[in-house]
């Protein structure tokens, strides 16, 4: 029995971070040979992009929304459609699409014609003349034409041969597809099939030679047909698409597979048994836009058909750099190897004086720790890269239901509450608690992001609270901190900066994005920097010079009312906003990609007083301990019952009240104009429920508090290697299998996470040292790295 509770302690003890993240190491070591596998199978033919991936397979999500195998679909409007065609046209491309077939066929051309001329009158989506038909618009240099062939017999061959012929006149896209009516007219004959499969071999020479001639030919594999409401059979259709599938497979022509899921999946929508209902042909339209458009026009959420990024010079050096440093590890690595297997000894300089020996000692392994972590963060950066910024491993839309929100959300809290465990620390807000807070709130907003809620309006206001949340916090710790330690130094100043920029800054060099895409680090920054400012402004307060001085407190309420003032200000004012703002050379640090500051205007105005909000809590709380208003040094209430039940009462009507306003505002423009001035209620509301009974106050979920301490990782690595897309879809590593695949990229990202902040500990100290001159000294450094950084991107 104690053999056994001993072999089960020992498995409860490998259970940590460590392993864990040595087993992620080897999942995706694995995931990638599957995923080459994978690309060797669809890309032999077909070359490295997504395009095969598109129109080969896919699946209906929950919401009746087309999912491709592998990658995102972007949904184009009438308007993206003509600004691709625009642009095609400017740039002296004709486009040229062309149906040819039977009333499956014509389908396709009503419902692709009906999608570029909304605004004009639409063409019957069912309809059966049997005629050609073309529509023509020379503004955006369109031809799309439909050619009634039913039957692959001579007249469908012609017409390709024709094509061949001419020189201009090839179309940029085929379509082509037939054997429906070749089925009702043959009376089940098998001499008809015969026929069927000589002229699919007479049809391979023309394809190929419009392939030479960069047409792309689609032929349509049937989808199934309702039986109950007509009297074909599928069992003959599916002869005949073995038919085309045998033969097709060795020509240019591309099998079009996702058009027979897309019709089968929604068969019963049908409204004759044969043809596409509505929807699914809104989807093949869809698809085909996206095979001809995406390349040109490089949508985030589009990346089928759309070939990689192309890399710029900073990130080749940045990781030639990272590089360098793995070698380097490497090479003292080999060498420690070496010495320990031969039985040597490291040995060092005999120190002349008794205070060099801890010094040299430490520098013995320094130079190792660092290039050590320098290497973990390289192959970090290296899966981040691959993730996406490469098409190997594959890429979906996001999908969202209350169900598939709020059901991510339930297993958090359960789990949450599960893992709580008392605190020794009872004040108000104390360090557990602190870290539960930002933990939970965390991953509310990764389940937000990953389900793509952001549709929902009172869901979107609430993970803002979340946002300013955060900065609220960093108003009251910092306040907190100062006022009892004085300490409002550079070394502490730029520690901060560090732990919040390091993995920013990382990933806008590997990542080619600027600092103002991952927001949240950017937003924290300045804040902390707004909060230095005004407590490194002389007169500096703190808890000692304060406390037989009331002027101090006179003082404090000036500089408040000052930053409140510079800030309203500020607001006032958009012009003399971005005035400052876009002043070089720290304009990069505020604009977007397309050097727009409105981004940075709108989230900066919606958190405008939320440090303000902290600080004050901050003083209140202070005040409150000094003069025993209420008493957080043990486990008890912090006030009387009714007291206490009051302010419990008052605080659930403080969150209900924000979430009624929620409820009440029409759009997210009336919403965030109101949020900065009640932001404070929920989240004051919040902290008097969870510390005004003793019991609440003295526990904590240290599942939550773990996620705390990485909640900064968390949020800034979710861009690439947990989403996708730059946020707009998500990672697949194990495609067909969305829920597990959830699981298995989510302990992926939680182990990066934490492994970047491991890192981040580690580099803090060689980057910013305890001697102020050598943080001076390596922030010149810094900048002299960032001036030729910032001449290439023209900062300067």
């Amino acid at each position: 029995m104690v053999n056994d509770n001993s072999r089960i302690e020992k498995i409860i003890e490998e259970i940590n971070s460590k392993n864990a993240k040595k087993l992620a190491f080897l999942m995706i070591l694995c995931f990638a040979c599957y995923h080459a596998l994978l690309h060797v199978k669809y890309d032999v033919k077909y070359g490295t992009n997504s395009c095969r991936w598109l129109i080969s397979d896919g699946r209906y999500k929950g919401d009746k929304q087309w999912q491709p195998y592998g990658c995102m679909l972007h949904p184009y409007t009438n308007i993206d459609t003509k600004r691709c065609l625009r642009y095609r046209a400017y740039y002296g491309s004709k486009t040229h699409f062309a149906f040819i077939g039977d009333s499956r066929i014509k389908q396709l051309y009503n419902g692709f014609v009906n999608h570029i001329s909304q605004d004009e009158q639409e063409v019957p989506i069912l309809n059966y003349p049997t005629s050609n038909l073309s529509y023509w618009d020379k503004k955006l240099n369109i031809k799309v034409e439909f050619i009634w062939a039913p039957f692959l017999a001579n007249d469908m061959i012609d017409y390709l041969r024709n094509w061949v012929a001419c020189n201009d006149d090839a179309p940029s896209i085929i379509v082509i597809g037939s054997a429906l009516w070749s089925i009702l007219n043959s009376n089940n004959s098998k001499e008809t099939l015969a026929e069927y499969k000589v002229n699919l071999t007479r049809l391979v020479l023309p394809i190929d030679q419009l392939y030479e001639k960069k047409s792309r030919i689609l032929w349509t594999v049937q989808a199934p047909i309702n039986q109950d409401k007509t009297k074909i059979e599928n069992n003959l259709l599916d002869l005949y698409n073995n038919a085309a599938i045998e033969i097709l497979t060795h020509s240019k022509a591309n099998l079009w597979w996702s058009i027979r899921l897309i019709g089968q999946g929604m068969l019963e929508e049908s409204p004759d048994g044969i043809h596409l209902a509505e929807r699914p042909l809104r989807h093949c339209t869809q698809i085909l836009l996206n095979m001809y458009c995406n390349e040109d026009m490089n949508f985030n959420d589009g990346t089928c058909c759309s070939s990689i990024e192309s890399y710029t010079i900073i990130q080749i050096v940045t990781f030639i750099t990272l590089a360098i440093c793995v070698l380097v590890a490497s090479c003292m690595g080999f060498y420690r190897f070496i010495i320990k297997v031969r039985g040597m000894h490291e040995y060092q300089r005999v120190p002349e004086h008794e205070n060099e020996t801890t010094s040299i000692l430490n520098n013995t392994t320094n130079y190792y720790n660092l290039f050590t972590a320098l290497t973990k963060m390289s192959i970090i950066m290296v899966y981040f890269f691959v993730c996406d910024r490469t098409n190997f491993f594959m890429k979906e839309n996001k999908y969202y239901s209350e169900f598939s929100f709020w059901l991510p959300i339930g297993y958090v809290i359960v789990l949450g509450l599960f893992f709580t465990e008392d605190s020794k620390l009872t004040k108000i807000l104390h360090r557990d608690q602190l870290n539960e807070c930002k933990g939970w709130m965390q991953l509310v907003i990764l389940v937000y992001h990953v389900t793509g809620a952001s549709r929902i309006l009172v869901i979107k206001m609430h993970i803002k609270v979340l946002i300013s949340s955060y900065l609220f916090l960093l108003g009251y710790e910092q306040f907190s901190y100062v006022w009892h330690r004085g300490d409002i130094g550079i070394v502490s100043l730029f520690r901060n900066l560090f732990k919040l920029n390091f993995i920013t800054v990382t990933l806008c060099l590997c990542m080619n994005r600027p600092y103002q895409f991952y927001y949240f680090g950017p937003l924290l920054s300045f804040w902390y920097l707004m909060i230095y400012c005004f407590l490194a402004f002389p007169p500096q307060i703190t808890s000692q010079n304060s406390e037989n001085n009331v002027r101090q407190y006179f003082y404090l309420l000036i500089k408040f009312i000052c930053l409140f003032s510079i800030i309203t200000i500020l607001f006032m004012s958009e012009v003399f906003f971005e005035k400052i703002f876009v002043t070089r050379p720290w304009k990069a640090l505020f604009v977007t990609t397309d050097d727009d500051i409105h981004e940075w205007w709108f989230r900066w105005k919606l958190d405008r007083y939320s440090i303000i909000y902290g600080m004050c809590f901050s003083i209140l709380v202070i005040t409150g301990q000094r003069y025993n208003i209420f008493d957080d040094n043990n486990h008890s209430n912090l006030f009387s019952k009714r007291i206490a039940l009051s302010a419990t009462l008052a605080a659930l009507l403080g969150i209900g009240t924000y979430t009624t306003i929620t409820f009440l505002c029409r759009n997210e423009l009336e919403c965030s104009e109101i949020h900065s001035y009640v932001v404070f209620i929920p989240i004051v509301s919040y902290i008097f429920l969870r510390n005004v009974s003793g019991i609440f106050r003295t526990r904590y979920s240290s599942f939550f508090a773990w996620f705390g301490e990485i909640h900064l990782e968390l949020f800034l690595s979710q861009y690439h290697i947990w989403l996708a897309a730059d946020t707009h879809g998500v990672l697949v590593l194990l495609p067909g299998f969305p829920v597990l695949n959830l699981i298995i990229t989510t302990f992926l990202f939680v182990c990066a996470s934490h492994e970047i902040h491991q890192v981040t500990k580690t580099l803090l100290p060689y980057a910013v040292p305890a001697d102020w001159k050598h943080v001076l000294r390596n922030f010149i450094l810094f900048l002299a790295v960032l001036v030729p950084i910032g001449i290439n991107d023209g900062m300067f």
